[in-house]
């Protein structure tokens, strides 16, 4: 038996591919090989120290992904995709909900069947991460009476544990995947990996650290197309074939997924030739369909500093139905307990020496973007065009504007107004909806969430690159479980998405085998 071929290769250690690979492995007969670009996050305290997130951004364990020009909004967002064990779990800042009722419910309408909610709730119970609100000692006291002002001015009712029921409003200190007493991430492969790394329980799970996977390898026969490996490059240099005798699962994200699919030569055909591509399988939906979660901001200077204490500096959040219609919330805020800036100061603000933000948060964004290739170089980035803001009927654009509006409502309600000392920006003076939108979608910014590029539906689907189990459509032995599967995007923070889909993934592979 080759050295280099397992019975399951994943490619992506992060936040899906870390819960698949440690629930494979429960079965000593089954080997399992984990292909991830980045290093160990053991030992790493930048990395394991939850509140020191913001200085991943942009560093050496970010792919820093770019996005095309944004006639509408900002073409200066960095994309940060993490380049470490745990992907993004390892990144962000753990904010940790459970998909809502209408989120899944979405999903079985555009196809998926199986996905409804009540066939995906048992998957959050599933989860091994230690998810738990807001620790009392990390609750900064402006953060405290934001959540105060923000149920006064809104009426929205206060929540204590977000996860503990469906909701469709309310304002709150968030639930976070991490260990209170010392400040440490639960994040996928803390929870997932790091118990079999450090007790050296798992011979049959190894991790291909700093490998780069680059191309999917087929076999043609009269069946179709069959995954049979992954050509990578270890950081020596050194490129090899790791085989797969059962399935190739591509958990690489929602950038990276699509990248090697298409550079597999799998994916839209008028689009692979035209780079020179040797088309493989005519997939036109790979790459389609980029989601995210844009938010803009308001920033306040304060009246002094502000308390210390944080679990990771953006502790508390509203969310708002301003549509009763709407099956969840269709308003998001983060309060920042710092003066988030890194945007606006381009269009001439000037961050202030003591400040918090609000980020007003499109839920369930209208508009649609896509990922593809400029070159036939698999080292060459990907074109990321979110489109943002390019909705029919300016539904985001709006969203925003409306945002700006109930943030101010907030600013000026005791007790949080107290604290302020004046509005950075926008500023006082931006007051029409118009300029107000303008403003917006300039300083708009992501939050992280890339999704939908390699979406699940039905077979009548034309768009859709997997099936209900996950399989990649046409093609034998080989799944995709990352966010890139999502049809649409959940009303709340992704990250329990991901891992739930992990879960469901890890669960069809023990049926089918």
């Amino acid at each position: 038996m080759s050295e280099n071929t397992y019975d399951y290769v994943i490619v992506g250690g992060g936040t899906a591919g870390s819960v698949i690979a440690s629930r494979l492995t429960e079965n000593p007969d089954v080997t399992v090989a984990v292909i991830e670009g980045g290093p160990s996050d053991i030992d790493r305290d930048d990395v394991l120290t939850l509140r020191r997130w913001l200085g991943l951004l942009g560093g050496d364990l970010d792919y820093g992904y770019t996005t095309t020009e944004q006639p509408r909004g900002n073409s200066h967002i960095l994309h940060s995709r993490a380049k470490v064990l745990g992907g993004c779990s390892s990144h962000n800042t753990l904010i940790s909900f459970k998909p809502l009722p209408g989120d899944w419910d979405e999903w079985a309408a555009a196809g998926a069947e199986g996905w409804d909610h009540k066939a995906m709730d048992p998957y959050f119970g599933k989860l091994r991460n230690n998810i738990v609100p807001v620790d009392e000692k990390d609750r900064n006291a402006i953060a405290s009476d934001f959540v105060q002002a923000a149920r006064a001015a809104t009426g929205v009712p206060r929540v204590e544990g977000f996860n503990k029921g469906p909701f469709k409003d309310g304002v709150g200190f968030f639930d976070l995947a991490y260990h209170p007493e010392n400040n440490k991430r639960s994040s996928a492969s803390v929870a997932y990996l790091h118990p079999h790394m450090e007790a050296g329980d798992r011979p049959n799970l190894t991790l291909l650290l700093e490998t780069w996977a680059y191309k999917l390898e087929f076999d043609a026969s009269d069946e179709g197309l069959t995954a049979r490996g992954v050509r990578v490059r270890g950081k020596d240099g050194v490129e090899k074939l790791i085989s797969a005798r059962t399935e190739v699962l591509v958990c690489a994200g929602a950038v990276d997924t699509p990248r090697l699919l298409m550079h597999s030569g799998i994916g839209p055909k008028a689009d692979l030739e035209a780079l020179g591509i040797p088309v493989l399988h005519d997939l036109p939906g790979v790459g389609e369909n980029l989601l995210d979660h844009p938010e803009s901001v308001i920033v306040w200077e304060t009246n002094g500093p502000i308390p210390e204490n944080s679990a990771m500096d953006s502790d508390a959040g509203l969310f708002i139905q301003r549509d009763p219609e709407a099956s969840g919330p269709d308003l998001m805020f983060h309060f920042y307990q710092i003066p988030f800036t890194d945007n606006p100061e381009r269009l001439g603000y000037e961050q202030p020496e003591h400040g918090v933000s609000m980020t007003p948060n499109i839920p369930k964004p209208k508009s649609r973007g896509r990922v593809y290739l400029t070159s036939a170089d698999p080292e060459v980035k990907p074109a990321l065009d979110f489109r943002y803001f390019t909705d029919e009927d300016d539904y985001d654009g709006r969203t925003l504007v409306d945002g700006i509006k109930i943030a101010r409502e907030i600013a000026k309600t005791e007790p949080l107004a107290g604290w302020l000392k004046r509005e950075v920006c926008p500023g006082p003076d931006v007051t029409d909806d118009e300029a107000l939108s303008e403003y917006a979608r300039k300083v708009a910014h992501t939050v992280y969430h890339p999704a939908g590029t390699c979406r699940i539906g039905a077979a009548d689907d034309e768009l859709a690159v997997v099936d209900p189990q996950l399989k990649v459509r046409g093609l034998q032995s080989i799944r995709i479980a990352d966010a890139s599967v999502f049809p649409t995007m959940p009303a709340v923070n992704p990250m329990i998405g991901v891992l739930m889909v992990g879960e469901k993934c890890a669960e069809l592979l023990g049926g089918d085998a």
